[in-house]
């Protein structure tokens, strides 16, 4: 069996690769990174030192030009604030689920873009990994999380692909939290990792995910390893 992550540099993607490599072995593992043109485009950086880290193949694909109408915040050509509230105010806030961080089908598209490229890739089966959680498709703030959209996508992926390609998205049905219990059990190098939405190196420690982050370690009794003052 072969696998292939979507690695975005962030505490989930990064967990998922701790899993494949821990299943499948690094020698069956690739990673796929994806630009998009995003303002946090260091986060590229991270995926890099995490792959580096696990000695996977590494690839890098270029989705920057199909967002060039979207005005979403976090696109690096936006002109839209960066909400500094929680997912939830945003949500209140807004009277609408769809949350100025939203990328229009982002997820979707990563998804077609990963199940093409591994199905290119590998003559082998091959599990595809998404980091998905409950807690960013919660109140719908990213349908592109949820587990009607990635049970579609799934179903998609699996009959598109002649039944080669299976899409893993172990978290799922669970909180970032849990995410990360899994991770320090199996030595994740999260002090690679970045979850911050804002541009520069150094997170800014009050973002949405960076919230959901910090949340994440405290509630598993540690320290974020790759937190900054």
């Amino acid at each position: 069996m072969k696998a292939v992550v979507l690695l975005s540099g962030g505490l989930d993607s990064t967990t998922c690769l701790a899993m494949a490599v821990n299943k499948c072995g690094s020698d069956n593992v690739s990673a796929v990174s994806i630009f998009y043109g995003q303002r946090h485009v260091s986060e590229l950086d991270c995926a890099r030192k995490v792959a580096k880290f696990y000695n996977v193949a590494h690839y890098e694909l270029d989705a920057a030009e199909i967002f060039r109408n979207s005005n979403s915040a976090l696109l690096d050509t936006s002109t839209a604030t960066l909400d500094k509230n929680s997912y939830a105010a945003q949500i209140e806030q807004n009277q609408s689920p769809r949350i100025a961080t939203y990328v229009p089908f982002r997820n979707g598209l990563f998804l077609s873009m990963a199940a093409s490229f591994a199905d290119g890739l590998y003559d082998d089966d091959v599990e595809l990994f998404i980091g998905v959680h409950s807690d960013d498709a919660a109140g719908n703030a990213y349908a592109d999380c949820s587990a009607k959209f990635v049970a579609a996508m799934s179903a998609a992926i699996r009959i598109g692909t002649y039944e080669k390609i299976r899409l893993v998205a172990p978290f799922l049905c669970q909180k970032k939290s849990d995410v990360v219990k899994v991770g320090l059990e199996l030595n994740a190098p999260y002090h690679l990792t970045r979850s911050c939405y804002e541009r520069g190196d150094k997170p800014c420690g009050q973002c949405a995910t960076c919230i959901d982050r910090a949340r994440a370690f405290e509630l598993n009794g540690v320290e974020d390893p790759a937190k900054f003052d």
